[in-house]
């Protein structure tokens, strides 16, 4: 049996825009711990699921698939956003 996050994506910092933000993103939790690579120093390991990153429109539809594909799954909820409001004189002060 597999193991998984779940968990709904951040607005991006390097925009103002909350395009994919509803989304809930499936990520596979690594198998095996990754080693480095003696010739080129790169991590990595032969687990592939780590590769994958599934998005579903709602939690009940990823935990609907992580039950049918029997992944045990870890909800992670999104942290409330923080607004600084502040006037532009503020920054003179």
């Amino acid at each position: 049996m597999g193991k998984a996050r779940i968990y709904q994506r951040a607005k991006s910092a390097m925009s103002s825009g909350l395009a994919r933000t509803g989304q809930w993103v499936l990520e596979h939790e690594p198998a095996e711990r990754k080693v480095p690579d003696p010739l080129t120093g790169w991590a990595g390991s032969g687990d592939t699921n780590g590769q994958i990153s599934l998005t579903f429109p709602t939690l009940e539809a990823a935990q609907a698939y992580a039950a049918r594909n029997g992944l045990e799954t870890t909800i992670i909820p999104m942290q409330p956003r923080k607004l600084k409001l502040q006037a532009y004189s503020d920054n003179f002060q």
